[in-house]
């Protein structure tokens, strides 16, 4: 594992200062039904089975506390000005490639990738990481990191440090992780207030 990956994150979690401001609750990205893996998800589980020969898991969220959101706060903002941010086509010669970015470059789904190991390092359960395909404010594919906290949901994003509710990001929901196997994805719709499911959270 390179330097790239954190390795460090697990055990400096405690040192963060807690100073970024916390946000107020968040909408919840609701599932609407099953639907195929994107491809580069099954490319990246040929190369990379350790991420997908898993066990379902009971769904379970982040509790949303000035510490945890500080290290999440820590862990976008570092890869994104870590990770030089290169296209497939011209890092690889191809247009989708799902992969870690051990040499220090990778597009949006590869700093995803990153994102989840990181925090999954550093104790955040993993039923709380989903990777999620939407379409941008230009209409083009798009990955995120879906963050499921006990205030609702908030993405992770290569274009900013900024870590946004759902709705506020101006994007249109595809697909993500379900939260029991991230072998299986669901589709999304709008995103909905979160006191809306406090009693039935979706998964």
């Amino acid at each position: 594992m390179s330097l790239v990956l954190g390795t460090g994150v697990a055990v400096a979690r405690d040192r963060f200062p807690a100073t970024d401001p916390m946000p107020r609750p968040a909408t919840v990205s609701a599932p609407t039904g099953l639907t195929t893996p994107p491809i580069g998800w099954a490319q990246l589980c040929d190369v990379s089975p350790e991420d997908c020969e898993v066990e379902s898991l009971e769904p379970r969220s982040m509790p949303l506390t000035r510490t945890n959101w500080a290290l999440v706060s820590r862990v976008n903002r570092d890869v994104n000005e870590r990770i030089e941010q290169v296209e497939d086509i011209v890092h690889f010669g191809r247009i989708e490639v799902w992969t870690y970015p051990v040499d220090g470059k990778g597009d949006c789904e590869d700093l995803v990738l990153l994102k989840r190991r990181m925090l999954m390092e550093a104790g955040v359960p993993r039923q709380a990481l989903l990777v999620t395909v939407v379409r941008d404010d230009e209409g083009a594919g798009h990955a995120v990191l879906t963050l499921r906290t006990d205030k609702g949901d908030f993405v992770l994003d290569n274009k900013t440090n900024r870590i946004l509710d759902w709705r506020a990001t101006g994007y249109a929901p595809v697909k993500r992780q379900s939260q029991e196997n991230p072998n299986v994805w669901v589709s999304i719709g709008e995103a909905i207030g979160v006191t809306t499911t406090a009693g039935n959270p979706p998964h």
